[in-house]
Protein backbone atom coordinates (compact mmCIF):
# COMPACT_ATOMS: atom_id res chain seq x y z
CA UNK A 1 0.00 0.00 0.00
CA UNK A 2 1.42 3.39 -1.01
CA UNK A 3 -0.27 5.49 1.68
CA UNK A 4 -0.43 5.17 5.44
CA UNK A 5 -2.86 2.50 6.70
CA UNK A 6 -4.15 4.98 9.26
CA UNK A 7 -4.94 7.56 6.58
CA UNK A 8 -6.42 4.88 4.34
CA UNK A 9 -8.84 3.98 7.14
CA UNK A 10 -9.62 7.65 7.75
CA UNK A 11 -10.49 8.35 4.11
CA UNK A 12 -13.78 6.47 4.37
CA UNK A 13 -14.84 8.64 7.28
CA UNK A 14 -13.40 11.90 6.00
CA UNK A 15 -15.39 15.10 6.05
CA UNK A 16 -18.96 14.78 4.79
CA UNK A 17 -19.00 18.56 4.60
CA UNK A 18 -16.39 18.55 1.84
CA UNK A 19 -18.13 15.67 0.07
CA UNK A 20 -21.36 17.65 -0.10
CA UNK A 21 -19.48 20.77 -1.16
CA UNK A 22 -17.91 18.85 -4.06
CA UNK A 23 -21.32 17.41 -4.96
CA UNK A 24 -22.56 20.99 -5.16
CA UNK A 25 -19.85 21.95 -7.64
CA UNK A 26 -20.99 19.14 -9.95
CA UNK A 27 -24.66 20.13 -9.63
CA UNK A 28 -23.91 23.78 -10.36
CA UNK A 29 -22.11 22.81 -13.57
CA UNK A 30 -25.14 20.76 -14.60
CA UNK A 31 -28.01 23.06 -13.56
CA UNK A 32 -26.44 26.50 -13.12
CA UNK A 33 -25.43 28.41 -9.97
CA UNK A 34 -28.88 29.93 -9.36
CA UNK A 35 -30.65 26.56 -9.49
CA UNK A 36 -28.54 24.88 -6.79
CA UNK A 37 -28.99 25.70 -3.09
CA UNK A 38 -25.71 24.90 -1.41
CA UNK A 39 -25.82 24.95 2.41
CA UNK A 40 -22.93 22.52 2.86
CA UNK A 41 -19.92 24.63 3.79
CA UNK A 42 -19.51 27.26 6.53
CA UNK A 43 -17.83 29.68 4.15
CA UNK A 44 -18.83 33.20 5.29
CA UNK A 45 -20.56 35.19 2.56
CA UNK A 46 -20.81 38.42 4.57
CA UNK A 47 -18.20 40.87 3.30
CA UNK A 48 -15.16 41.91 5.32
CA UNK A 49 -15.58 45.01 7.50
CA UNK A 50 -14.45 48.23 5.85
CA UNK A 51 -11.86 48.61 8.62
CA UNK A 52 -10.17 45.41 7.42
CA UNK A 53 -9.95 46.69 3.85
CA UNK A 54 -8.46 49.98 5.02
CA UNK A 55 -5.90 48.22 7.21
CA UNK A 56 -4.97 45.80 4.42
CA UNK A 57 -4.27 48.67 2.02
CA UNK A 58 -2.38 50.59 4.70
CA UNK A 59 -0.09 47.67 5.59
CA UNK A 60 0.43 46.73 1.94
CA UNK A 61 1.56 50.30 1.15
CA UNK A 62 3.92 50.64 4.11
CA UNK A 63 7.65 50.24 3.70
CA UNK A 64 8.39 47.55 6.29
CA UNK A 65 11.66 45.70 6.43
CA UNK A 66 11.10 41.96 5.89
CA UNK A 67 7.37 42.58 5.60
CA UNK A 68 6.84 39.03 4.34
CA UNK A 69 9.68 37.42 6.27
CA UNK A 70 9.55 34.91 9.10
CA UNK A 71 8.05 36.15 12.35
CA UNK A 72 8.88 34.81 15.81
CA UNK A 73 7.27 31.37 16.12
CA UNK A 74 4.78 32.73 18.66
CA UNK A 75 3.96 35.72 16.47
CA UNK A 76 4.79 39.41 16.47
CA UNK A 77 5.05 40.77 20.03
CA UNK A 78 2.80 43.73 19.21
CA UNK A 79 0.08 41.45 17.81
CA UNK A 80 0.19 39.16 20.83
CA UNK A 81 0.05 42.19 23.13
CA UNK A 82 -3.01 43.56 21.32
CA UNK A 83 -4.79 40.21 21.73
CA UNK A 84 -3.78 39.99 25.41
CA UNK A 85 -5.09 43.48 26.11
CA UNK A 86 -8.45 42.69 24.57
CA UNK A 87 -8.82 39.49 26.60
CA UNK A 88 -7.75 41.35 29.74
CA UNK A 89 -10.47 43.94 29.17
CA UNK A 90 -13.20 41.36 28.64
CA UNK A 91 -12.20 38.92 31.41
CA UNK A 92 -10.47 41.02 34.07
CA UNK A 93 -7.47 38.68 33.97
CA UNK A 94 -3.94 40.05 33.72
CA UNK A 95 -3.04 38.64 30.33
CA UNK A 96 0.25 39.52 28.66
CA UNK A 97 1.81 38.77 25.29
CA UNK A 98 3.50 35.78 26.97
CA UNK A 99 0.09 34.08 27.25
CA UNK A 100 -0.66 34.31 23.51
CA UNK A 101 0.60 32.31 20.52
CA UNK A 102 -0.58 33.41 17.07
CA UNK A 103 -1.81 30.49 14.96
CA UNK A 104 -2.90 29.39 11.51
CA UNK A 105 -6.58 29.64 12.36
CA UNK A 106 -8.43 27.68 15.04
CA UNK A 107 -7.65 24.37 13.31
CA UNK A 108 -3.94 25.10 13.48
CA UNK A 109 -4.35 26.24 17.09
CA UNK A 110 -6.09 23.00 18.12
CA UNK A 111 -3.41 20.86 16.49
CA UNK A 112 -0.66 22.80 18.25
CA UNK A 113 -2.47 22.52 21.61
CA UNK A 114 -3.08 18.78 21.28
CA UNK A 115 0.48 18.13 20.10
CA UNK A 116 1.78 20.01 23.14
CA UNK A 117 -0.47 18.19 25.63
CA UNK A 118 -0.93 14.58 24.55
CA UNK A 119 1.06 11.49 25.28
CA UNK A 120 0.06 8.29 23.42
CA UNK A 121 -3.09 6.87 25.02
CA UNK A 122 -4.20 10.12 26.65
CA UNK A 123 -7.96 10.56 26.38
CA UNK A 124 -9.73 13.64 25.07
CA UNK A 125 -13.47 14.05 25.61
CA UNK A 126 -15.55 15.68 22.87
CA UNK A 127 -19.27 16.39 23.01
CA UNK A 128 -21.66 15.13 20.35
CA UNK A 129 -22.60 16.63 18.00
CA UNK A 130 -19.05 17.83 17.31
CA UNK A 131 -17.05 19.55 14.58
CA UNK A 132 -16.14 16.77 12.18
CA UNK A 133 -12.37 17.22 12.32
CA UNK A 134 -11.92 16.85 16.10
CA UNK A 135 -11.36 13.06 16.07
CA UNK A 136 -8.74 13.39 13.33
CA UNK A 137 -6.94 16.13 15.25
CA UNK A 138 -6.83 14.02 18.43
CA UNK A 139 -5.73 10.86 16.63
CA UNK A 140 -2.94 12.84 14.92
CA UNK A 141 -1.07 12.71 18.24
CA UNK A 142 -2.06 9.16 19.30
CA UNK A 143 -4.78 10.45 21.59
CA UNK A 144 -7.94 8.46 22.31
CA UNK A 145 -11.30 10.07 21.53
CA UNK A 146 -14.05 9.72 24.15
CA UNK A 147 -17.51 10.73 22.91
CA UNK A 148 -20.11 12.10 25.32
CA UNK A 149 -23.62 12.97 24.18
CA UNK A 150 -25.08 16.36 25.01
CA UNK A 151 -28.52 16.84 26.54
CA UNK A 152 -31.63 17.02 24.30
CA UNK A 153 -31.20 20.81 24.04
CA UNK A 154 -27.51 20.26 23.05
CA UNK A 155 -26.17 21.68 26.32
CA UNK A 156 -23.35 19.79 28.12
CA UNK A 157 -24.45 16.80 30.19
CA UNK A 158 -22.26 17.39 33.23
CA UNK A 159 -23.02 14.04 34.86
CA UNK A 160 -22.22 12.13 31.66
CA UNK A 161 -18.94 14.00 31.26
CA UNK A 162 -18.07 13.15 34.86
CA UNK A 163 -18.70 9.45 34.20
CA UNK A 164 -16.47 9.56 31.10
CA UNK A 165 -13.46 10.98 32.95
CA UNK A 166 -10.79 8.40 33.78
CA UNK A 167 -7.21 8.54 34.99
CA UNK A 168 -6.20 8.85 31.33
CA UNK A 169 -8.33 11.91 30.61
CA UNK A 170 -6.08 14.79 29.58
CA UNK A 171 -8.49 17.32 28.10
CA UNK A 172 -12.05 18.17 27.15
CA UNK A 173 -12.87 20.15 24.01
CA UNK A 174 -15.95 22.37 23.93
CA UNK A 175 -17.25 24.48 21.06
CA UNK A 176 -19.57 27.38 21.89
CA UNK A 177 -21.28 28.78 19.87
CA UNK A 178 -21.44 25.28 18.54
CA UNK A 179 -20.93 23.93 15.08
CA UNK A 180 -23.32 22.32 14.04
CA UNK A 181 -26.10 23.33 16.46
CA UNK A 182 -25.58 27.05 17.09
CA UNK A 183 -25.94 26.35 20.82
CA UNK A 184 -24.24 28.76 23.24
CA UNK A 185 -23.27 27.07 26.50
CA UNK A 186 -24.69 28.97 29.47
CA UNK A 187 -22.64 30.50 32.26
CA UNK A 188 -24.07 27.86 34.59
CA UNK A 189 -22.85 25.07 32.29
CA UNK A 190 -19.36 26.57 32.16
CA UNK A 191 -19.24 26.98 35.95
CA UNK A 192 -20.49 23.41 36.44
CA UNK A 193 -17.82 22.10 34.08
CA UNK A 194 -15.14 24.06 35.94
CA UNK A 195 -16.35 22.71 39.29
CA UNK A 196 -16.31 19.14 37.92
CA UNK A 197 -12.80 19.47 36.50
CA UNK A 198 -11.39 20.95 39.70
CA UNK A 199 -12.90 18.08 41.69
CA UNK A 200 -11.63 15.40 39.30
CA UNK A 201 -8.23 17.08 39.09
CA UNK A 202 -7.82 16.98 42.87
CA UNK A 203 -8.86 13.33 42.99
CA UNK A 204 -6.42 12.32 40.26
CA UNK A 205 -3.66 14.75 41.25
CA UNK A 206 -3.47 15.62 37.57
CA UNK A 207 -5.18 18.57 35.84
CA UNK A 208 -7.86 18.25 33.21
CA UNK A 209 -7.40 20.89 30.51
CA UNK A 210 -10.49 22.62 29.15
CA UNK A 211 -9.95 23.59 25.51
CA UNK A 212 -12.49 25.97 24.01
CA UNK A 213 -12.74 26.14 20.22
CA UNK A 214 -14.13 29.66 19.73
CA UNK A 215 -14.18 30.79 16.10
CA UNK A 216 -17.81 31.89 16.49
CA UNK A 217 -17.56 33.64 19.86
CA UNK A 218 -18.56 36.99 18.36
CA UNK A 219 -21.24 35.65 16.02
CA UNK A 220 -24.15 35.59 18.49
CA UNK A 221 -27.77 36.72 18.28
CA UNK A 222 -30.55 38.27 20.36
CA UNK A 223 -28.18 39.75 22.96
CA UNK A 224 -26.76 36.34 23.96
CA UNK A 225 -23.34 36.45 25.64
CA UNK A 226 -20.66 33.77 25.40
CA UNK A 227 -19.33 33.06 28.93
CA UNK A 228 -15.55 33.14 29.30
CA UNK A 229 -13.90 29.85 30.22
CA UNK A 230 -10.83 31.83 31.28
CA UNK A 231 -12.86 33.52 34.03
CA UNK A 232 -14.29 30.19 35.20
CA UNK A 233 -11.34 27.78 35.18
CA UNK A 234 -7.58 28.25 35.43
CA UNK A 235 -6.55 25.16 33.41
CA UNK A 236 -8.20 26.54 30.29
CA UNK A 237 -6.97 27.25 26.77
CA UNK A 238 -8.74 29.08 23.93
CA UNK A 239 -8.33 28.34 20.23
CA UNK A 240 -9.62 31.37 18.32
CA UNK A 241 -9.93 32.28 14.66
CA UNK A 242 -10.63 35.52 12.79
CA UNK A 243 -12.17 33.43 9.99
CA UNK A 244 -15.73 34.25 10.99
CA UNK A 245 -15.28 37.49 12.93
CA UNK A 246 -13.64 39.19 9.94
CA UNK A 247 -14.75 36.80 7.14
CA UNK A 248 -11.19 35.58 6.53
CA UNK A 249 -11.36 31.76 6.47
CA UNK A 250 -8.84 31.42 3.65
CA UNK A 251 -6.23 33.62 5.36
CA UNK A 252 -5.74 31.13 8.25
CA UNK A 253 -5.16 33.56 11.11
CA UNK A 254 -6.04 33.00 14.76
CA UNK A 255 -4.45 32.57 18.16
CA UNK A 256 -4.04 30.41 21.25
CA UNK A 257 -4.77 32.10 24.58
CA UNK A 258 -3.63 30.39 27.79
CA UNK A 259 -4.87 31.19 31.30
CA UNK A 260 -2.02 32.95 33.15
CA UNK A 261 -2.35 30.56 36.12
CA UNK A 262 -2.55 27.34 34.11
CA UNK A 263 -0.68 24.29 35.42
CA UNK A 264 3.06 24.51 34.56
CA UNK A 265 2.42 27.62 32.49
CA UNK A 266 6.02 28.23 31.41
CA UNK A 267 6.49 24.68 30.15
CA UNK A 268 3.17 24.77 28.32
CA UNK A 269 3.92 28.06 26.56
CA UNK A 270 7.33 26.77 25.51
CA UNK A 271 5.69 23.59 24.20
CA UNK A 272 3.09 25.52 22.20
CA UNK A 273 5.77 27.64 20.57
CA UNK A 274 7.92 24.59 19.77
CA UNK A 275 4.93 22.68 18.35
CA UNK A 276 4.03 25.62 16.12
CA UNK A 277 7.42 25.12 14.50
CA UNK A 278 7.69 21.34 14.39
CA UNK A 279 4.18 20.87 12.98
CA UNK A 280 5.33 22.91 10.00
CA UNK A 281 3.26 26.03 10.61
CA UNK A 282 6.47 27.87 11.61
CA UNK A 283 4.47 31.02 12.28
CA UNK A 284 1.04 32.49 11.60
CA UNK A 285 0.79 34.50 8.34
CA UNK A 286 2.92 37.62 8.74
CA UNK A 287 0.74 40.07 6.79
CA UNK A 288 -2.45 39.00 8.55
CA UNK A 289 -0.78 39.35 11.96
CA UNK A 290 0.07 42.97 11.18
CA UNK A 291 -3.50 43.66 10.05
CA UNK A 292 -5.41 42.06 12.95
CA UNK A 293 -3.19 43.87 15.46
CA UNK A 294 -5.36 46.94 14.91
CA UNK A 295 -8.72 45.17 14.48
CA UNK A 296 -9.30 43.67 17.92
CA UNK A 297 -12.69 45.34 18.33
CA UNK A 298 -13.86 44.97 14.74
CA UNK A 299 -16.36 42.40 13.46
CA UNK A 300 -18.64 41.71 10.54
CA UNK A 301 -22.23 42.91 10.85
CA UNK A 302 -23.78 40.06 12.84
CA UNK A 303 -27.30 41.38 12.17
CA UNK A 304 -26.92 40.15 8.59
CA UNK A 305 -26.52 36.57 9.83
CA UNK A 306 -29.38 37.01 12.28
CA UNK A 307 -31.65 38.07 9.41
CA UNK A 308 -30.63 34.97 7.45
CA UNK A 309 -31.30 32.78 10.49
CA UNK A 310 -34.77 34.25 10.94
CA UNK A 311 -35.58 33.89 7.25
CA UNK A 312 -34.55 30.23 7.22
CA UNK A 313 -36.15 29.33 10.55
CA UNK A 314 -39.43 30.95 9.55
CA UNK A 315 -39.60 29.06 6.26
CA UNK A 316 -38.64 25.67 7.70
CA UNK A 317 -40.98 25.99 10.69
CA UNK A 318 -43.86 26.75 8.32
CA UNK A 319 -42.98 23.60 6.36
CA UNK A 320 -43.09 21.52 9.56
CA UNK A 321 -39.42 20.94 10.37
CA UNK A 322 -38.26 20.57 13.99
CA UNK A 323 -35.15 22.37 15.27
CA UNK A 324 -33.74 24.47 18.10
CA UNK A 325 -33.29 28.09 17.07
CA UNK A 326 -29.52 28.77 16.99
CA UNK A 327 -28.15 31.33 19.44
CA UNK A 328 -24.91 31.85 17.54
CA UNK A 329 -22.68 30.79 14.61
CA UNK A 330 -24.45 30.37 11.25
CA UNK A 331 -25.73 26.81 11.34
CA UNK A 332 -29.15 25.26 11.83
CA UNK A 333 -29.27 21.64 13.05
CA UNK A 334 -32.58 20.20 11.93
CA UNK A 335 -34.26 16.96 12.96
CA UNK A 336 -34.64 14.68 9.97
CA UNK A 337 -38.31 13.82 9.32
CA UNK A 338 -37.22 10.20 8.81
CA UNK A 339 -34.76 8.25 11.00
CA UNK A 340 -32.22 7.86 8.18
CA UNK A 341 -30.67 11.32 7.91
CA UNK A 342 -28.48 10.29 4.97
CA UNK A 343 -31.55 9.14 3.03
CA UNK A 344 -33.31 12.43 3.68
CA UNK A 345 -30.23 14.39 2.64
CA UNK A 346 -30.32 12.37 -0.59
CA UNK A 347 -34.01 13.35 -1.01
CA UNK A 348 -33.03 17.00 -0.65
CA UNK A 349 -30.41 16.51 -3.36
CA UNK A 350 -33.29 15.79 -5.73
CA UNK A 351 -34.37 19.36 -5.04
CA UNK A 352 -30.80 20.58 -5.71
CA UNK A 353 -30.46 21.34 -1.98
CA UNK A 354 -27.15 20.44 -0.35
CA UNK A 355 -26.97 19.96 3.42
CA UNK A 356 -24.79 17.70 5.60
CA UNK A 357 -26.14 14.59 7.38
CA UNK A 358 -25.96 14.69 11.17
CA UNK A 359 -24.07 11.40 11.36
CA UNK A 360 -21.02 13.31 10.09
CA UNK A 361 -21.14 15.23 13.37
CA UNK A 362 -21.69 12.12 15.46
CA UNK A 363 -25.44 12.77 15.72
CA UNK A 364 -27.54 10.70 13.27
CA UNK A 365 -31.17 11.70 12.77
CA UNK A 366 -30.35 15.35 12.05
CA UNK A 367 -28.89 17.41 9.24
CA UNK A 368 -26.93 20.67 9.22
CA UNK A 369 -27.72 23.76 7.17
CA UNK A 370 -25.01 26.42 6.86
CA UNK A 371 -26.99 29.62 6.31
CA UNK A 372 -24.01 31.85 5.47
CA UNK A 373 -25.38 32.15 1.95
CA UNK A 374 -27.22 34.74 -0.14
CA UNK A 375 -30.76 35.51 1.04
CA UNK A 376 -32.03 34.45 -2.40
CA UNK A 377 -30.55 30.97 -1.86
CA UNK A 378 -32.59 30.61 1.33
CA UNK A 379 -35.81 31.98 -0.18
CA UNK A 380 -35.60 29.96 -3.40
CA UNK A 381 -34.83 26.71 -1.54
CA UNK A 382 -37.89 26.77 0.71
CA UNK A 383 -40.28 25.20 -1.80
CA UNK A 384 -37.86 22.30 -2.24
CA UNK A 385 -37.55 21.85 1.53
CA UNK A 386 -41.36 21.82 1.76
CA UNK A 387 -41.74 19.22 -1.00
CA UNK A 388 -39.13 16.96 0.59
CA UNK A 389 -40.75 16.87 4.02
CA UNK A 390 -44.20 16.47 2.46
CA UNK A 391 -42.97 13.35 0.65
CA UNK A 392 -41.96 11.84 4.00
CA UNK A 393 -45.33 12.27 5.65
CA UNK A 394 -47.76 9.33 5.74
CA UNK A 395 -50.16 9.59 2.80
CA UNK A 396 -53.79 10.04 3.72
CA UNK A 397 -56.06 7.34 2.35
CA UNK A 398 -59.64 8.22 1.50
CA UNK A 399 -62.53 6.39 3.21
CA UNK A 400 -63.61 4.97 -0.13
CA UNK A 401 -60.15 3.58 -0.82
CA UNK A 402 -60.03 1.99 2.66
CA UNK A 403 -63.43 0.28 2.20
CA UNK A 404 -62.90 -0.59 -1.44
CA UNK A 405 -65.02 0.40 -4.43
CA UNK A 406 -68.51 -1.08 -4.80
CA UNK A 407 -68.30 -0.77 -8.54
Amino acid sequence: MSISKKIKASLSGSSMIRKMFEEGIALKKKHGEDKVYDFSLGNPNVDHPEAFKRELIKVADQEIKLKHGYTPNAGYPETRLAVARKISRTTGLKMTADHIVMSCGAGGALNVILKALLDPGDEVIILTPFFVEYPFYIENYDGVVKYVSTRPDFSPDIAAIGRAITRKTKAVIINSPNNPTGKVYSQKSIKDLARLFRKKGRERKRPIYLIADEPYSEIVFDGVKVPSILKAYSNSIIAYSYSKTLSLPGERIGYIAVHPRIHEADDLMAALILCTRILGFVNAPALMQRIVTHLQNVSVDVKIYQKKRDLLCGGLAAAGYEFARPEGAFYLFVKSPIPDDAAFVHRLLQENILVVPGRGFGCPGYFRIAFCVEDSTIVNSLEGFARAIQDCRPKKVSRRARLGSSA
